[in-house]
């Protein structure tokens, strides 16, 4: 039997190896990752991480270069709202704790980190 990778299966796999990355770097200061691809009906969410005292739901994008904007640029207002959506949906029910949501960015080689790339009332 013949398989044939699609291009959806090479975008899946770069986006998982993606958030190993991201993780891997969040972990490596200390943090510790709850969940990862936590999805709900019209939303998902990537890393959903404990720093100290704050629960940080991190989205992480991976871009090959900075034609079209780059990896920040995609995070649009519309996937910013299903990102929150999710949040509130994983909050619904646990003890009230400070939160946030940051963005790990990948460029080719390059990562970055945006703390508090935007903001939500959870």
């Amino acid at each position: 039997m013949w398989f044939v990778q699609t291009k959806k299966d090479n975008t899946t796999a770069r986006g998982r190896a993606a958030e190993s990355l991201a993780a891997a770097y969040l972990e490596s200061r200390g943090w510790r990752v709850l969940e990862r691809n936590f999805r709900v009906r019209g939303g998902e969410i990537d890393l959903i991480c404990r720093d100290g005292p704050t629960l940080v739901f991190v989205e992480v994008r991976q871009r090959e270069n900075r034609d079209f904007g780059g990896a920040a640029a995609s995070i649009t207002v519309a996937k910013q709202r299903r990102i929150i959506l999710a949040a509130r949906h994983y909050l619904a029910g646990r003890p009230a704790c400070p939160c946030r949501f940051d963005c790990v960015l990948l460029e080719g080689e390059r990562l970055e980190w945006l703390p508090d790339a935007f903001a939500a009332d959870c």
